[in-house]
């Protein structure tokens, strides 16, 4: 039957099925790209700083695993094993680079008693409500509140709803942290440029004291971030010095998790995973795609990690469960 439907040739001979044509052109450009994403991801310490462009790239690093997708597409369309297999390499990459920081925290850690639930975020400047966001973390169960990006008029109404709950604070700058345990040596940090923008205190916790630190880092743009790097770099020096062997830090330090910046205090001080997985981004608020916002800290195990919607800001808040 299949021979009857068989177009004959002129010299009476069955026309061999015709083959989809492949496409080399695509193919190599493909295999270019995907050698150049791999290298991008692999290597981002190396693009230069000039016109912010290490900025650029490490905000957004994990966004360019999209580019994977399409890639294996368009291999698949130029009918080249070749290019496939190419584009298999960033997604290797990105894959090692990013998929044991994404995974939900409950497969790697279980609840514990004695524990100390920290709430940080940036309560946007003029927004208006920095006490309803006060309120919000409370109502989660937080132990220590550090607010950022705060004026005198915002830490006067922050102070007048938490003072009942939280009797101990200290607050500098754009910077203040509320504490259900009594808050001792509290300092200001000028971080070496002059600026009031951090927080160093000991939590008398009841098993023992816990550094604490709370910052609001320089604003970082693609042009001028020079600042928020020294700020950065100097805050890393604080933690080997720091004689308690449990230590948080926390607060919007302006730089994403794959910034070259923070590497500083991320090579000293762990940044747990969220509660149900993925990277934690927490601005813009309204479609958060970038992490400034973070809760760092050693000696401790983190339990729980999530962010959350409180007040009008425009950055989510973090808060962090650490058992003591």
């Amino acid at each position: 039957m299949s021979a009857l439907l068989e177009k004959p040739r002129q010299n009476g001979h069955p026309t061999p099925p015709r083959r989809r044509r492949s496409h080399p052109a695509l193919a190599i450009a493909v295999c270019l790209a995907s050698l150049a994403l791999a290298l991008l991801l692999g290597a981002h310490v190396l693009v230069p700083r000039m016109l912010g462009l290490s900025l650029i790239v490490e905000s957004a690093l994990p966004w360019f695993g999209a580019a994977v997708p399409v890639l294996l597409v368009a291999g698949l369309v130029a009918r080249s094993r070749g290019a496939v297999a190419a584009a298999l390499i960033p997604a290797i990459v990105w894959g090692v680079m990013f998929v044991p920081g994404i995974v939900p925290l409950s497969q790697s850690a279980g609840g514990a008693s004695g524990t100390l639930t920290v709430a940080s975020q940036n309560v946007e400047a003029d927004s208006g409500t920095a006490a309803e966001s006060a309120q919000a973390l409370a109502a989660e169960g937080a132990d220590v509140i550090g607010l950022q990006e705060m004026d005198d008029a915002a830490r006067a109404e922050v102070e007048a709803v938490l003072s009942e709950s939280y009797p101990h604070s200290y607050g500098i700058g754009t910077v203040g942290v509320w504490s259900k345990y009594p808050i001792e040596n509290a300092q200001a940090l000028d971080l070496g440029l002059g600026w009031q923008r951090g927080i160093a205190a000991d939590l008398a916790t009841p098993t023992g004291l816990v550094s604490l630190y709370v910052i609001h880092a320089a604003s970082a743009r693609p042009a001028d971030h020079a600042a928020r790097d020294e700020m950065l770099a100097n805050l890393a020096d604080y933690v080997p010095r720091d004689e308690n062997a449990r230590l948080i830090m926390m607060g919007d330090f302006n730089a994403g998790s794959s910034d070259r910046s923070l590497a500083g205090l991320t090579d000293q001080l762990a940044e747990a995973n969220q509660n149900g997985g993925g990277f934690g981004f927490t601005w813009p608020a309204a479609f958060p795609a970038t992490r400034p916002d973070h809760v760092l800290s050693r000696g401790m195990e983190v339990t729980s990690n999530t962010t959350l919607r409180a007040g009008s800001s425009d950055h989510l808040a973090v808060i962090t469960t650490l058992a003591l």
